[in-house]
This record gives C-alpha cells, structure tokens and sequence, in this order.
C-alpha cells in the first residue's frame, strides 16, 4: 500500500482560502454592481430640498421615526411630509412609508412639524446664510393630510404589511380633502372601492391576502411598479366581479370625492366615462346587496346584473327623450328673423351638462377613460367648479428631480449620489491644469510604491493585512507613532497574524 504523505499547513497562519478573499478587480467590479442597483432604485439627484420651489406635485414620503402614528385611530396626529431628496439627506436611517405624487404640496423637512433632532441639511438658513442644520421655519398651512401620513391606506383603513399583503391598489385622481369630504388622494384596493369584504371567498375576491397601498423605502421594489396612479405587484389575485378592467380606464374618482361633488356623477355612462361603479357598503342604504357569481350561482348574477344595466339605460333614455320633448317645446318657433331684424341670430344649443341625465341618488365611484377632460361641459354654470379643480381641465406635471448622471466624465452627477470615483474624476476635471497634472503626478507615484510594496506578498503568497497597510502608510506619512504602533501589533501575542478584518482598506 502506498504511504500517503502528511499534508502540513502553509508556514504563514494569514493565507486565507480563496472563498474568502476576492482580486482588486474583483471588488471594484462588485463595488460597480452595487453602484448601478443604487441608481436603478434611487435614480435622481438629492442635493436640493424642493421647499424652496414652493408647492408642488411631487412624490413625497412620511417619516414615522420623526412623526410615530398614535397608537388610537381617534388620537390627534400631526403628520409630515418630506420630499425626495430629504427623504435620502435627511432621513436616510429612518423609518420611511412611501406615498408617491400628491399634489399642491410643500416640504415640511425643517419646520415645525418636523423634530430638531432632525434638521434639513440641504437647505441654507435665512439669516445666516450657511447650509444644513435647519430648524423650525414655518411649515405650510394650506399643505392637506391624510391617514396616509400615519402609514394607513384605502377606506379600511390597513397598515401596510410587505410579507402579507399583494394585489393592485388605485390611486384616486382626488376632488377634495378630507376636511372637504375627499379622501385627498388616498389609494383604495378594488374591493373596498365597492364595499366588499376583502376576506371573502365567495366571489367577491379570490385572495384572502391584502393588496399592498405603498412600499416603504426598505423594501425591494422589483417585484412592483407605479403607472398613472395604479400600484402593481407580481402575482395579482383576479379583480372582483364588477370592476372594471385596469385596461378600460386611466383615472379613479372614489366615492367619496364623488360625494363631496355629485354634480360629476352626470358624466357616468357618457362619452369619456365608464358606467358607475356601485358602492354596496353599509353607507350606501338605497343599494342593496347585490347577487354575484358563488352566492346564488352565476346565471342568476349575470342576469340580475344585466337586467339592472338595462333599467338604468331604459331611465336615462326616457330622461332623454322628456328632456328633448321639452326642450323642442321650448325652442319651437319660427327659425326665420322678422321684417326690420337682418341682425337676429337663432337659438343657441343647449349647454351640454343640460342633455346628461340627472344626478343619481346611489353612491358610487366614477372611472375616467383617457380622454375625459374633453367632454366636460365648459359652459359659464360648469366652468366656475372645473376651474377650483384645475387636474380636470388639463393634465398637471410631476415633479421630479434631476437625474443622476452616469457619464463619470461630465462632472454634473449630483452630491451624494455618485460613486467615489466618478467624483474623483469630476473634481480632477474641473482642476486647472497645473493642479491637475501635479494630482496625476502624485498619484502615479502612490502607485508606484503601493506596487513594490504589494509584490512580496503576491510572490508568496501571503494575505496583505489590515495592519501592514497601517504600517505602510505611516511610513509614507513619516508617522514614528503609527509605525510604532503598528509594530508592536504585529509582535502581539495571538494567533495567526493577529490580522483584523476591516471595512475601507
């Protein structure tokens, strides 16, 4: 029988396994990875509080580190919002719940409605002139609230939870407050936007599990993604029976937006709308509750479901038809202008809110296709209420910030948000040559000797440790004390090299 050798180990006790150690290329290659998801996740420039541009549309964020919920839905509540790049600036380490684009809306970072213990560091004080460490100013009065700010969504109410709850929440195109009735933009699930139970397994919905309202910061946000006010999530349960298709629409108004202005419930069923789309709740006393698919069986569904469709075009035609009666009474008069009259014009057409049918009595949501701004009527009666809602008459922007650079030579990537290197190279642009061509100098120098110091320890092998670094570099320094200290490190007891893994060398 062969005689296997014994195998001894290597003579320095700082080699290490390959598993656990990686190249210089290796590393930066990763520290670009990192880089690049960085961006993808947080894409814009976060340099510049957006107080100062007033109020906005803008995506906003609520700190519940700063502004913790109370524990009772009936307690009072002082709520915040802060703007993209304080949520990044200033409240990177907190707690944050992501509630997308609110309009009209001004950054309360730094302000009374924000504690001292969490200044603004992007934006400079009125009097001193000096940049961060804002306090106290005057948070906007007329900025509007809703539970949103204290981590809830939809008309019932639900926390978020990220492991427990997906599906598809809309966001309602908002027609007032909360003070004013509105739900001030809040984003509903489907079912609630109906009165259903969300827990109910027959036919209502297909899920027992809740649809997410908004991820906070912390989570992965592959898995979702916000279009024209609808959050999406991967594995979507089924819509329920009576919801319109998400294709179907491009806007929501909720029920209670529509409560606070019923004279937009004409428009149902018209050019531009989708039929109304009942509320079956408890607050709804004139709707009963209707049959659907796994009560009574499908048949009778569809068919109670279609026979009040065609009852409510049967009214609105016959609405129509006593309207069209009347108004040809009206106007039924010779077309002609009399003798000593050339000038005389005929009668004007009818406003057009006059030829829709009337207002429904029944609560309801109103879905918008995308072309609805058209065919509001914009007569001298109609015109006054659109113009208090001017996101009715013309689509409104978003704000968003500027966008990260990732051209590392153009010099204009935002503070905070590039990578080391890109701000190296940006700043060594900007230099004037004789400074530029002195830092390339010294560099390759660096260089020079770090590669002479290196090469010992690759031709055997031996693992550079965080100590040798110390040491080399307080030689370069001339530092006696680091190179003392370091020296007596190295002769310590201990085992091994008595080598300390460290971040940032």
């Amino acid at each position: 029988m062969a005689e296997i050798s014994e195998v001894k180990p290597a003579d320095s006790g700082s080699q290490i396994s390959a598993a656990d150690s990686q190249t210089a290329q290796e590393y930066i290659a990763e520290q670009m990875r990192l880089e690049a998801d960085a961006k993808e996740a947080l894409p814009y420039q976060f340099d510049s509080c957006t107080k100062a541009l007033g109020a906005l549309r803008q995506s906003l964020f609520s700190c519940l580190t700063c502004n913790p919920p109370p524990k009772a839905l009936n307690d009072p509540y002082s709520a915040a919002g802060v703007c993209y790049s304080c949520s990044i600036s200033c409240h990177g380490d907190h707690e944050l719940v992501e509630l997308f684009s609110k309009r009209d809306f001004e950054c309360d970072c730094g302000t009374t409605r924000t504690p001292a213990s969490t200044p603004c560091n992007l934006r400079s004080h009125a009097t001193a002139g000096t940049k961060g460490n804002v306090t106290g100013e005057l948070a906007r009065l007329s900025n509007k609230y809703n539970h949103n700010f204290a981590g809830r969504f939809c008309g019932c109410g639900d926390e978020y939870d990220p492991h427990k709850e997906k599906g598809t929440m809309f966001q309602c195109l908002g027609l007032g407050s909360v003070e004013e009735g509105g739900c001030g933009e809040d984003w509903w699930h489907p079912e609630c936007i109906m009165g259903l139970s969300r827990h109910n397994d027959g036919g209502l919905s297909s899920t027992k599990t809740k649809a997410p309202p908004l991820p906070s910061v912390t989570e992965e946000v592959e898995v979702q993604e916000q279009t024209n006010g609808t959050l999406y999530k991967d594995d979507d349960p089924p819509l329920p029976f009576g919801f319109p298709a998400e294709d179907d629409f491009e806007h929501m108004v909720c029920y209670r937006c529509v409560d606070a202005n019923p004279w937009i419930k004409q428009y149902v069923g018209t050019t531009g709308f989708l039929p109304p789309v009942h509320f079956f709740g408890r607050e709804a006393p004139q709707i009963k509750t209707p049959v659907l698919p796994g009560q009574n069986g499908n048949a009778q569904s569809d068919t109670s479901v279609v026979a009040a469709k065609r009852k409510m075009e049967e009214d609105i035609e016959e609405s129509e038809a006593k309207r069209s009666k009347t108004d040809l009474t009206a106007t039924d008069t010779p077309a002609y202008a009399p003798t000593g009259a050339p000038n005389a014009q005929p009668a004007a057409d009818p406003a057009y809110h006059t030829t829709l049918p009337p207002i429904a009595e029944e609560r309801f949501s109103v879905f918008l296709k995308e072309d609805f701004r058209e065919h509001f009527c914009r007569c001298k009666d109609c015109f006054p209420r659109l113009a208090k809602l001017p996101h009715l008459l013309e689509e409104e922007d978003t704000y968003e910030p500027p966008v990260s650079e990732s051209d590392p030579g153009d010099g204009q990537g935002s503070v905070g948000s590039r990578s080391l290197l890109d701000r190296g190279e940006a700043a060594l642009s900007n230099m004037d040559r004789a400074r530029a061509i002195e830092g390339v100098m010294a560099y390759n120098h660096l260089k020079d000797n770090l590669k002479s110091f290196l090469q010992p320890f690759a031709d055997s092998g031996q693992a550079v440790g965080a100590e040798d670094i110390k040491a080399y570099f307080a030689k370069l320094r001339g530092d006696e004390a680091g190179l003392a200290q370091a020296a007596t490190t190295t002769d310590g007891g201990g085992d091994g090299d008595n080598r300390r893994e460290q971040s940032g060398y």
